[in-house]
């Protein structure tokens, strides 16, 4: 009986530890912790707009906690040792990070895995026209976006110009108090009777999202006059010929910095949540994490919007690649060696999940989704209807994590992205499963996945970090 009273007193103790709120179990100091790690997020989210952006913001963070480029350790002729720290850097987009760790690396790594692409609004190669005594730019939409959402709203061009000497033009326009902003119009609602009656996907179509940028004359031009005085600001400005698209990548973005969202500042609304709330966390575990057994790895990569594909992409050899460097560097490289590194590896494949709206409760399975507010998230599979591209995680990683997060007092939860049958989507977890290592999906969820505006709980983004820690001081 005895026995039995007991493990009913456990039972309800975890029942109420289940139910009692994330944010009230917190101690002062903790919620300190989570306030700072919110505000140097809504910098990072600020000021990291593009993968170029965040790469480059990565590195500086990784160089000053003191991390290496692997490439001025290989054309050193250099070798590393347990206790050294490197990164590599690929196409200036992506980054892989690795603290190398006592254990022989053959033994696997432990890997945080993001990416630092998001939704957005390129340039083509030839974008500036003018059309009815208007300027524009003509762009092509990156990534799944629901097109209606990006027109009026106000929008700053970020990206790089490289000339033709090979000197390349930082652009930034629209993020400063006194810089002008740029939009997508759309048609006054007195003449929309027929756009009110298209369908969702074609009342505002991808060759509609050119952006208007100027409407005033160069004087004493007669044609193409306010295209001409664009042509004249760039040139004086920033020294970009028309010719210069051609080897640009400028990208639209919606202007302004991440704010606090709600009256009780709990959650944060910003762009680009997807995927940079997990490749921030990913990378303030990482910095945070000194001297490890196993040899902890951060990898944040390009192209995850578009299928993973392009050097950038972690389709790419780019981190296959540099793990054999690494080996290499510490005198134990081999095509064998590489392969059992990767498949002993363990990973948490880092991107966000959906968070239940209430709004729309029907695409979601109440039992078996995402709250804010509930801490990190753990999703088993990812997918499309019967679980179609998902890398389907075993029982028997799930079990282990569940143990690490226990021991650490990481609140977690685990969710599917929506309703079976009503859609579904793909994070770069199946790619590094072709490894044969453990991989699952985790991260942070988000209302309004893939709007201009997202949302997420501060709570959230803090048990995701201690999470990550807890994952490479522990796996």
């Amino acid at each position: 009986m005895a026995e039995e009273k007991t493990e009913t007193m456990e039972n309800k103790d975890k029942k109420e530890k289940q139910e009692k709120a994330v944010w009230n179990s917190y101690t002062e100091a903790e919620k300190e912790a989570l306030a700072s790690l919110n505000e140097n997020y809504k910098d990072f989210l600020s000021s990291c707009k593009t993968e170029r952006e965040s790469t480059e913001e990565i590195v500086r963070q990784a160089r000053a906690k003191g991390y290496r480029d692997l490439q001025e350790i290989i054309d050193g002729g250099e070798s590393l040792k347990p206790g050294d720290k490197v990164y590599a850097v690929c196409m200036k987009k992506a980054v892989a990070m690795f603290n190398i760790g006592t254990m022989s690396m053959e033994k696997g790594m432990a890997i945080l895995g993001a990416h630092i692409d998001t939704c957005r609004l390129d340039l083509k190669q030839k974008p500036l026209y003018e059309d009815g005594g208007m300027a524009y730019f003509d762009t092509h939409y990156y990534g799944g976006i629901k097109k209606y959402q990006w027109v009026t709203l106000p929008l700053a061009l970020h990206g790089v110009v490289v000339k033709k000497d090979g000197s390349v033009v930082k652009v930034v326009i629209g993020e400063k108090e006194d810089d002008p902003v740029f939009c997508v119009t759309d048609l006054l609602i007195h003449l929309s009777q027929k756009q009110m009656e298209k369908k969702a996907t074609v009342v505002v179509e991808g060759e509609d999202l050119d952006v208007l940028i100027g409407s005033h004359p160069l004087e004493g031009k007669e044609k193409d006059a306010v295209k001409a005085g664009i042509l004249e600001l760039l040139k004086a400005q920033y020294g970009i010929e028309e010719d210069d698209f051609i080897s640009a990548e400028l990208t639209m973005v919606p202007a302004g910095r991440a704010r606090d969202l709600g009256i009780d500042r709990s959650m944060v609304l910003a762009y680009g949540h997807d995927d940079r709330v997990c490749a921030y966390t990913s990378l303030a575990a990482m910095l945070e994490v000194d001297q490890v057994e196993r040899t902890s790895c951060c990898l944040l990569v390009d192209k995850e919007e578009i299928g993973s594909v392009g050097a950038s992409g972690m389709q790419s050899r780019f981190f296959e690649n540099a793990v054999a460097e690494i080996l290499h560097a510490l005198g134990g490289y081999s095509g064998l060696s590489t392969r059992r590194c990767l498949a002993n590896s363990y990973m948490l494949s880092s991107d966000v999940s959906s968070a239940f709206d209430s709004l729309y409760a029907s695409a979601y399975d109440k039992k078996n989704c995402a709250y804010l507010g509930k801490g990190m998230v753990l999703m088993k599979f990812t997918g499309s209807r019967g679980k179609s591209g998902s890398n389907d995680a075993s029982a028997e990683y799930l079990g282990r994590l569940r143990a690490v997060l226990d021991k650490h007092k990481v609140s977690f939860q685990t969710a599917e992205l929506g309703r079976v049958d009503l859609g579904g989507g793909g994070t770069i977890a199946y790619i590094m499963s072709l490894y044969g290592m453990n991989v699952i999906d985790s991260g942070v969820a988000v209302l309004s996945m893939h709007a201009p505006w997202e949302a997420v709980s501060k709570v959230d983004v803090y048990e995701a970090y201690k999470g990550y820690k807890a994952f490479l001081q522990e796996i």
